[in-house]
């Protein structure tokens, strides 16, 4: 039975095994997502609510953060949330384990006020939960990346009224 929980310290260690095992069955690769992960929970805005594990019979087998990001221009800043990473064991990809954590993430985000998520990834995938191209909303990578993957989604009605600019990063992200 899958069960979406709230991450635990003791959750620590499984859960960067996890990542490095989905990463490095990617077509990208591993990119040291762990490390990240790492110090985002060292970063004051961390909130452990935002991060979860999928876990099947007392095994971990799918992980999801969700941090703060800004998204900044000559006028205004903005504060939303970045999901990276979402990590699921490959024996249990195609299985509704990302679905389920994403969804997971986005009510939790959505109860603590959060307006908007983006995410650099899979433009086949995060589409069918509502991301689309960041660029239609005059919202820009501060890294060269492809427009198709670098994505954004609004969380209630009129999430990305008047945002836009340049998406600054936790530190943990450099």
């Amino acid at each position: 039975m899958l069960l979406i929980r709230t991450i635990r310290q003791s959750d620590y260690s499984d859960v960067s095994d996890l990542i490095r095992l989905a990463f490095s069955k990617t077509q990208n690769g591993y990119r040291n997502e762990a490390a990240i992960v790492d110090k985002v929970r060292e970063d004051p805005t961390y909130n452990k609510r935002l991060e979860v594990v999928a876990e099947n019979n007392n095994r971990i087998i799918g992980h999801g953060l969700l941090s703060e990001i800004q998204v900044i221009n000559a006028n205004s800043s903005s504060t939303g949330l970045c999901l990276a990473p979402l990590s699921v064991s490959p024996e249990f990809q195609k299985n509704g384990v990302g679905t389920a954590i994403i969804n997971e993430l986005d009510n939790r985000a959505i109860r603590l006020g959060y307006k908007f998520i983006v995410v650099t990834g899979w433009p086949e995938y995060y589409p069918r939960f509502g991301y689309q191209k960041a660029s239609r909303f005059g919202i820009k990578s501060p890294f060269p990346v492809p427009d198709e993957v670098f994505m954004v989604k609004p969380l209630v009605k009129d999430g990305l009224s008047g945002v836009s600019g340049t998406v600054k990063y936790l530190e943990a992200f450099n």
